[in-house]
């Protein structure tokens, strides 16, 4: 993979960290506005980044690049993610995907039109204790009750309280708690449960902004609910909590660090399957060897999902009007 990353905000900065951990992956170029210049020149010196663009158009037609990752305001992914498959690149998009299934819809049409492969980039689909969460699950019986919680006070709360709103608190580029923090709620119960039949989201809404909420799913068999908040925290936890047994999830739900499977009656086992400390690692060697694989079935399954999680955010907005 020959990839150009759109973007040099926290999570790109985070990325690259473990970028040199991913194998077949060539750091080909960066692309910020004119204003990231510095920060480019910077990170390319650090991780040896062959080219710096502050044209992301320039990066994205760049004939060295195969695959484009959009790491940009929640609010620019349609748009970039669009030009890059225009382009012919393959793209991987930060969360969340985009605003609509009908949106991410049309950019599954122009890839499959071009044979490209398009997947949004969830962190924890990929992870080893994702999957062994998802094998747990039959030892514990029916699912009643499951609490999935990501609350953190943000690093830009105190900026946005002092009347500064930064994107991650602006509702026109896609931030708050809901978009941010409880996309990753969402996309873990809708990996291990499935759509639900209602969907309801109840927001602490401070200037026309959610900056933490609770989100309830109901299901034929079980309640499930998705808290998240931005400003305030708590021990993250998440719990599913069975007939048979329970499931303790320790650590946020990005990253999945370990989990304990206790059966009723019988003895706890505490799980730490991941591979990588890293939460990017897994996700980041997933879509190499799926971009390299041309695995298209594989990619297909991941956009399903992506959609059904654009379904619950479009009915969970649909519940605050």
């Amino acid at each position: 993979m020959k990839l150009a990353i759109i973007g040099a905000g926290k999570i790109v900065q985070d990325f690259l960290t473990i970028a040199d951990q991913i194998p077949d992956l060539t750091l080909t170029a960066i692309a910020g506005v004119p204003s990231d210049a510095a920060t480019l020149a910077g990170l390319q010196d650090k991780y040896g980044i062959k080219k710096t663009y502050t044209d992301s158009k320039l990066a994205i037609d760049d004939s060295e690049v195969d695959t484009v990752y959009v790491a940009v305001p929640n609010s620019l992914h349609f748009v970039v993610s669009k030009q890059a498959l225009i382009a012919g690149k393959n793209v991987i998009c930060e969360k969340p995907f985009v605003p609509t299934r009908a949106e991410a819809e049309e950019l599954k049409a122009l890839a499959d039109a071009r044979g490209l492969i398009l997947v949004e980039a969830i962190t924890n689909q990929y992870l080893e204790n994702f999957a062994g969460i998802q094998a747990a699950l039959s030892t514990i019986g029916t699912t009643r009750i499951a609490e999935f919680n990501y609350s953190q006070y943000s690093s830009r709360y105190d900026a946005f309280r002092a009347g500064t709103v930064l994107p991650a608190f602006d509702p026109a580029k896609g931030g708050g708690a809901l978009m941010d923090l409880n996309i990753y709620n969402i996309h873990l119960v809708v990996g291990l449960f499935g759509t639900p039949d209602a969907v309801n989201y109840l927001p602490n809404i401070q200037r026309g902004v959610d900056t933490s909420g609770i989100l309830t799913l109901t299901y034929p068999h079980m309640q499930a609910v998705c808290i998240a908040a931005k400003d305030a925290g708590a021990p993250v936890r998440s719990t599913i909590e069975g007939e048979d047994g329970t499931i303790v999830i320790d650590g946020p739900t990005n990253e999945l660090h370990q989990f304990t499977v206790a059966p009723r009656g019988g003895e706890q086992q505490v799980q730490r399957l991941n591979k990588h400390d890293h939460r990017m690692v897994a996700e980041y060697t997933r879509f190499v060897k799926m971009i390299g694989e041309h695995d298209t079935a594989a990619a297909d399954k991941a956009f399903v999902h992506s959609a059904d999680v654009l379904d619950v955010l479009a009915a969970a907005k649909a519940s605050m009007a």
